[in-house]
């Protein structure tokens, strides 16, 4: 047996008896201030080069974007199938309060920080802010909606801010990868960046994600009509939604991520059989989780001392403003004047975690760019950060929402009132 296949066979192994030993302990471990992403990390970082060396996974950037890629338009198709309210600007308050004040906040302001003590060139320090400034919908999930049927504002917010950062920092990635290509003489690109990468870019997305979630649910209850389709298969309708909303944006340069997020919400609003919007919700939710054992799994093992160690100080100054300065005073400043209780803005300030998105951006302009000594320390800061975040939020997840679920029901009790005007405690 050669070296080669018996890595393979002991990789195999370890996911096997990872995912059985967090998914027997699920109902234990969901009681435990750990998350399980931290768990997945900490296994990683045992059996990779600095524990046992039993994994010994060395993906390349193209291999890591394609898997984080995958991972994040699974992720934000579920996010999608979660929205559960009428597109209008007041159901929607916290996500265009999060999105349209709080992304821009964290980007320039971790931009600053880039440029004025890092020394980076503005070009440079925005993709970086572009690449930490997104929340996680993937290791987000303890603090994201339960199904359709849940009615927090907190969680909608941080639902769906997961569900459109991801897709719209996307304009500030090209704005930086415009820079490294062609220099800070801006103007010879700028009127370009605001056409395409902002302006079509969006609206193809948007479009294409009604466009093609609508005709997919149209040819499925058509057909269903005149042929019964198994009830094994049925739910890969989901994945084919996914896959070609993605690629059929990405061929007409649009958003393909903002695409499937909307496509969630389309579907969802196009099935008339609830029980099947559940289904569908179940069946990406499942495959979510199996992608992020392996992501972060991969990102454990990826960790080195002596790299962690070398931009160790920069990291911790990144991450440590981003999670305990920027993010918290940006959703502060955000959510002013919107009738949030101070627990609320508190909470939207707090669970901004960083994880896969980060990962994909980061592989994105490595492929794109940002290379050499420059590439190797956004790199480090970006890896620094996302464990930052999995360790701080995995710790306190559980806590904080435990005393935010009783603090709801109390209310509740209290003032008999319904799940949407409780939740502002």
């Amino acid at each position: 047996m050669g070296l080669d296949l018996e890595i393979y066979l002991i990789d195999l192994f370890v996911i096997g008896f990872l995912l059985l030993f967090v998914t027997l302990g699920s109902g234990w471990i969901a009681k435990l201030p750990v998350s399980f992403a931290l768990i997945y990390l900490v296994v990683g970082i045992a059996l990779g080069s600095y524990g046992f060396k039993i994994v010994q996974l060395r993906p390349d950037a193209n291999f890591l974007e394609r898997l984080t890629e995958f991972v994040v338009i699974v992720s934000l198709y579920s996010c999608g199938l979660k929205m559960n309210r009428q597109l209008n600007f007041w159901a929607w308050r916290s996500t265009v309060r999060l999105i349209g004040f709080l992304m821009p906040i964290s980007i320039f302001a971790i931009a600053a920080i880039g440029h004025w003590v890092l020394k980076m060139e503005w070009g440079v320090a925005i993709l970086l802010g572009a690449i930490l400034a997104p929340t996680d919908p993937v290791l987000a999930s303890e603090v994201q909606l339960a199904d359709t049927d849940d009615k927090d504002e907190l969680r909608f917010g941080l639902t769906s801010e997961g569900g459109l950062n991801d897709a719209l920092a996307f304009p500030f990635v090209y704005f930086g990868i415009h820079w490294l290509e062609k220099g800070n003489n801006w103007q010879d690109w700028f009127k370009e960046w605001v056409a395409v990468d902002l302006i079509w870019a969006i609206v193809a997305g948007i479009g294409m994600g009604i466009i093609v979630a609508k005709a997919v649910v149209f040819l499925e209850q058509k057909l269903e009509k005149h042929t019964h389709i198994d009830s094994l298969m049925a739910d890969f309708v989901a994945i084919s939604t996914i896959l070609l909303t993605y690629s059929l944006t990405e061929f007409v340069y649009g958003y393909g991520f903002l695409a499937v997020f909307v496509a969630g919400i389309a579907a969802q609003r196009q099935y008339e059989d609830e029980e099947k919007r559940h289904s569908q919700l179940e069946f990406t939710e499942r495959i979510e989780k199996l992608m992020e054992v392996a992501t972060i799994l991969i990102l454990g093992s990826l960790l080195r001392v002596q790299a962690i160690w070398q931009y160790l100080s920069v990291g911790l100054l990144v991450g440590g403003l981003l999670l305990f300065v920027i993010r918290p005073v940006g959703a502060w400043i955000s959510t002013i004047g919107g009738h949030y209780k101070p627990i609320t803005r508190l909470l939207f300030g707090w669970f901004g975690v960083r994880g896969v998105g980060s990962m994909y951006y980061l592989c994105y302009a490595l492929g794109h760019g940002l290379k050499d000594s420059l590439g190797e320390q956004v790199a480090w800061i970006t890896y620094i950060t996302i464990v930052l975040s999995v360790i701080l939020h995995g710790i306190s997840t559980t806590p904080l929402m435990n005393r935010y679920e009783k603090l709801i029901t109390s209310r509740r009790r209290k003032f008999g009132k319904t799940a949407p005007e409780a939740e502002e405690v």
